[in-house]
């Protein structure tokens, strides 16, 4: 399974690929403020780089639960600057995080590769037409309801079914508009219109996911249901559930993991994909 875009080629069959996340927010769940100024959040983004990150994921808008959508103009403002520097420093693609076909447009031009899009292509109908018109691979995620309202009581009658059609609904929506079938990602978004439960099932089923034969990725980096399970812990001391839930996502089918702490978890990926393959790549 290989991604192959512009100047990049992402062999997926070969290891698990690591997206290291970058917020350029004041108050994203785990991280918010701390690369809230450009010239921190490019700091990290090269230090992400170097301890392993093969994509970084630039976001500049929270949607952590609860939150509140902010402007085109202010998701410009902040990640705009921050992509322009990291695309001319770093060899590896460049993620813009957003579900805003004008903010993902100009991230593009910025120098963007990827467009990472948590509403699975339905928030913005001229989303769709920007991704297929730049030629950039699409993430598309599974999401119930807005990040507002999404954890008030998300009820399904069968999870896995369920995440399933929506995302051949959102495959088919992407082809109508030219969007190839190689440059398509489906992520189950966890924590997002999940609950406890359901993030469980999520992962224990990730598998059955693959039947739709399409990359995935899996982001449960330092979410609010491994500090459940560890106690009620805070988001800053989620790193071993990370990566337990990181292992046993690899050992499922994924093929990115999402991450803040990409050093730590590029060694539990290396170690999981030499046991997955009885070899080390």
């Amino acid at each position: 399974m290989r991604l192959t875009w512009s100047r990049f080629s992402l062999d997926l069959s070969m290891k698990t690929h690591v997206m290291g996340i970058l917020n350029v927010t004041p108050d994203s769940f785990s991280d918010g403020g701390l690369h809230f100024d450009a010239s921190a959040a490019v700091e990290q983004g090269l230090r992400m780089v170097s301890d392993g990150a093969d994509i970084l994921d630039i976001g500049g808008e929270s949607t952590r639960p609860g939150s509140e959508p902010v402007s085109v103009e202010e998701e410009l403002r902040r990640t705009i600057p921050v992509i322009k520097a990291l695309a001319k420093k770093v060899a590896v693609p460049v993620s813009i995080d957003t579900y805003k076909a004008e903010v993902a447009r100009q991230a593009i031009a910025a120098g963007a590769s990827i467009v990472n899009d948590i509403s699975g292509l339905r928030f913005d109908p001229e989303m769709p037409k920007v991704i297929a018109h730049e030629k950039v691979p699409v993430v598309i995620m599974h999401i119930k309801g807005r990040p507002k309202e999404m954890q008030q009581d998300p009820r399904y009658e069968d999870l896995i079914p369920e995440i399933t059609d929506y995302f051949r609904i959102s495959i088919r929506l992407a082809k109508k508009f030219g969007i190839p079938d190689d440059l398509m990602i489906l992520d189950p978004g966890i924590g997002f219109g999940k609950t406890f439960d359901h993030n469980l099932e999520i992962l224990n089923k990730l598998d059955q996911l693959a039947l739709l034969e399409k990359p995935l990725l899996v982001g449960p980096s330092r979410k609010a249901f491994l500090g459940k399970i560890l106690g009620n812990v805070p988001a800053s001391d989620r790193l071993e559930g990370t990566a337990a839930a990181v292992a046993v996502s690899i050992m499922k089918g994924a093929n990115i993991i999402r991450v803040h702490d990409v050093k730590e978890m590029a060694r539990v990926a290396k170690v999981v994909d030499a046991i997955r393959r009885e070899k080390v790549a």
